[in-house]
C-alpha cells in the first residue's frame, strides 16, 4: 500500500509539474486531483499493483484535465 501512495503521489507531482503557463486552474487541479484519485482506485482494484495504480493515475489524470477544461471554459 505504501508503494502504491508513493507511486500516487508521484505521478500527480508530475502532472502538476508539467503543468502548461496555458492551462487554467481548473485544468490544474483537475489533472492533479483526478491522478491522485485514480491512482488511489486503481491500487485498491487491483490490490496495490504498481501498473494498475499508475493506470489509474492516467486514466484520472486524462478525466481531470478533461473536466477541469469544461469548468474553465463555463466560468471565463
Amino acid at each position: 500500500m505504501l508503494k502504491s501512495l508513493i507511486a500516487v503521489c508521484a505521478v500527480a507531482g508530475m502532472l502538476g509539474l508539467s503543468a502548461c503557463s496555458g492551462m487554467g486552474r481548473g485544468e490544474t487541479v483537475g489533472t492533479v486531483g483526478g491522478a491522485a484519485a485514480g491512482g488511489a482506485v486503481g491500487s485498491a482494484v487491483t490490490g496495490g499493483s504498481t501498473l494498475g495504480t499508475l493506470g489509474g493515475a492516467a486514466i484520472g489524470g486524462y478525466a481531470g484535465h478533461e473536466a477541469g477544461t469544461n469548468y474553465d471554459k463555463k466560468h471565463q
